[in-house]
């Protein structure tokens, strides 16, 4: 579990095959800042760009821990192939740490693209279009997670093929995760609210509906 508050900025340092063909996955070298790796061992999960990832090696002299990734996350994530790239990281949370954001699994739903990305006074606006699939977990005010980074949905605005919403970020955000090297027709990973994906289990299964009233009058 995490908490989408980013503890780290890394790079994506090299991409290795798995194999041969499309069905095989890839090996990533990941370069963190000094220090990062000093409370982390092989197993630990670590979230890159909001995907959550097994440590299969630990390259602490150079700053550097490698994951492997399936193809089939390769196909339902976003960033995770662009060597160079600067990624979040956030480390798996622990039982005694705060809990600054809200509650993330690490499994990202799907896909969005950024639609814009302007500054607004002192802040910068980010609107993202989220697939059809997303939309109806989407409300005012309610979490979003983004790329890794937990964040507060400031409108949301139904369109043809999904949902457009609107977030603002604060300098400290931009300059401290790897949202600030976004633009427009950038994909983001997306993780909706748990709360939110379990709202509406509920109320696909009737759980929800309200219960007939009883006339005591008799």
């Amino acid at each position: 579990m995490f908490t989408g508050i980013i503890t780290g900025v890394g790079r994506i340092a090299a991409i290795h095959d798995l194999g041969t063909t499309s069905s095989h996955g890839k090996r990533l070298s990941i370069e963190v800042p000094a220090g990062y790796l000093d409370d982390v061992g092989l197993g630990d999960s670590i979230a890159l760009n909001g995907a959550c990832m097994t440590v299969t090696t630990l390259a602490p002299e150079r700053q550097q821990f490698t994951i492997d990734i399936s193809a089939e996350s390769l196909d339902k994530t976003a960033g995770l192939t662009d060597e160079g790239s600067r990624i979040n990281l956030e480390k798996a949370l622990r039982a005694s740490d705060r809990l600054g954001g809200h509650i993330v699994s690490g499994h990202v739903d799907g896909i969005g693209s950024v639609s814009r990305f302007e500054p607004v006074g002192e802040s910068w606006e980010l609107r993202v279009v989220a697939p059809a699939t997303l939309a109806r977990f989407l409300a005012y005010k309610g979490s979003i997670t983004i790329n890794g980074v937990s964040l507060t949905v400031n409108s949301v605005r139904d369109i043809a093929d999904g949902a457009e919403i609107s977030i603002n970020l604060i300098p400290h955000t931009v300059e401290n995760t790897s949202l600030g090297g976004l633009k427009a027709g950038s994909k983001v990973n997306l993780e909706i609210d748990t709360v939110a994906r379990y709202v509406e289990r509920m109320l696909q299964a009737g759980v929800l509906a309200p219960t007939p009233s009883k006339d005591i009058s008799k």
